[in-house]
C-alpha cells in the first residue's frame, strides 16, 4: 500500500465484541471479546480459516446475524455516520439500522449470485437504495445506477442496467454488487470474501477497482479473507483470528515480514513463493502446512486455542488464555513466546 496514503477519523471502532450461537445443548462463542478500528481512507483485513470467525464478525457489524440463533452478547460497535454522528449499533432499534445498511454502511459479498436477487434487473436492484434512503424517483435512481455501473467499470453500462444477474459473467456480477454497495456512498465498506469465487485476473481486476474507489471515495474498509496474497494488495493492517479471537494484529509489511505469532508463521509459511514449485519438485518437498484443524466452538482448549497445534507450545500455554502483548505500539501478539520466536 502506499506509505504517502492519507488515513482520516474513525468510521469504525469495535470494543469487546462478544458474539454466541445458541444450540441445542446451550450458547457457544463464536467472536470471543475482539477489539479493533478501522479509519476514512484505511483498509482492515480480517484473516484467518474457516471457522476463526471473521465472516461472523462481519455479520455482527452489519446486525445480519440469523434471529434466535446467534446474538451480539456485549462490546459495542460505533459507527461515525455521514451526517457526523456516532452510533452504536448494538443497541440500535431494527428499524434504526435498517436506515444504517446500504447507507452508511455497504456489504459486498463472496458469491454474488447468491447476493443478487434472480429475478430483478441489475439497474432495479442497484437503484433500490438510492430510492430508499435517498427519496429518488425511478427515473433519476435508475440514472444514478448507469452511471454507477460505468463507474465500476461496466461497458455498456445503459443495456448491462436493464439484464438479469444470470446474464452477466461472475466478475461483471461482483462489478455490479460493489456498485449497489457504493450507491449511498457510505462511510464504511465491508468485503466478505469478494474474490473468492472469480478465477486470478478478474480477482486482481476487482481489487484494484476497490482501492481505486476507496482513495476517490475516502471510505473505510473492512476486508475479510482467508488469502493473505489479497491482504498484502489492499490492506493497511490486518488481524489475524483464531479461534474467535484475534491473535496478531499491526500493519501489514511488519506482521508479514515479523509475524510474532505461531498461527501467523503457519500462515505464511503455507504459502506458496514464485518461482519455488520446479525446485520443490525436484528435492521432493511439499508446502508446509498447519497440523490439526480449528478446534470446534463447542469444545475449545483451555489456555491458547492454538496450542494443540503450535510447534512451540509449552505447558504454561494450556493454564490460561493469554492477552494480546504488546510488541510496540502498533503491533499486538496473543502468545506468552512472542519474544522468543
Amino acid at each position: 500500500m502506499d506509505a504517502m496514503h492519507q488515513i482520516g477519523d474513525t468510521i469504525l471502532d469495535v470494543k469487546g465484541l462478544w458474539t454466541v450461537f445458541r444450540i441445542r445443548s446451550g450458547e457457544v462463542t463464536a467472536v470471543n471479546g475482539i477489539d479493533f478500528s478501522v479509519a476514512a481512507g484505511e483498509t482492515l483485513a480480517l484473516v484467518g480459516e474457516s471457522g476463526s470467525g471473521k465472516s461472523v464478525t462481519s455479520l455482527s457489524v452489519m446486525r445480519l446475524l440469523t434471529r434466535n440463533i446467534g446474538a451480539i452478547a456485549a462490546g459495542s460497535i460505533r459507527l461515525k455516520r455521514k451526517n457526523g454522528a456516532v452510533s452504536n449499533l448494538v443497541s440500535l432499534k431494527d428499524q434504526e439500522m435498517r436506515t444504517i445498511r446500504g447507507n452508511d454502511i455497504g456489504m459486498v459479498f463472496q458469491e454474488p449470485m447468491s447476493s443478487l436477487n434472480p429475478v430483478y434487473t441489475i439497474g432495479d436492484q442497484i437503484a433500490e437504495p438510492i430510492r430508499i434512503h435517498r427519496g429518488a424517483g425511478r427515473k433519476a435512481a435508475m440514472d444514478a445506477a448507469v452511471t454507477l455501473l460505468e463507474g465500476v467499470g461496466i461497458p455498456d453500462a445503459r443495456r448491462r442496467a436493464d439484464q438479469y444477474p444470470h446474464e452477466l459473467s461472475g466478475g461483471m456480477r461482483q462489478r455490479a454488487t460493489i456498485a449497489m454497495a457504493l450507491a449511498c456512498d457510505p462511510t464504511l465498506l465491508i468485503a466478505d470474501e469478494p474474490t473468492t469465487a472469480l478465477d486470478v485476473t478478474i480477482q486482481a481486476q476487482i481489487l484494484d477497482l476497490l482501492q481505486k474507489l476507496q482513495r476517490e471515495r475516502g471510505m473505510a474498509m473492512l476486508f475479510v479473507t482467508h488469502n493473505l496474497g489479497v491482504v498484502a494488495e489492499i490492506a493497511h493492517r490486518v488481524a489475524v483470528m483464531y479461534a474467535g479471537r484475534i491473535v496478531e494484529t499491526g500493519p501489514v509489511t511488519e506482521v508479514f515480514r515479523n509475524p510474532k505469532h505461531p498461527y501467523t508463521m503457519g500462515l505464511l509459511a503455507s504459502m506458496p513463493k514464485l518461482g519455488n514449485a520446479s525446485r520443490m519438485k525436484q528435492a521432493g518437498e511439499k508446502l508446509a502446512a498447519i497440523p490439526g484443524v480449528v478446534p470446534s466452538l463447542g469444545n475449545m482448549p483451555s489456555g491458547c486455542a492454538f496450542e494443540p497445534r503450535c510447534r512451540f507450545a509449552t505447558e504454561d500455554c494450556r493454564k490460561a488464555v493469554p492477552p494480546l502483548f504488546d510488541v510496540n505500539p502498533r503491533h499486538k501478539s496473543r502468545c506468552i513466546r512472542w519474544q522468543e520466536i
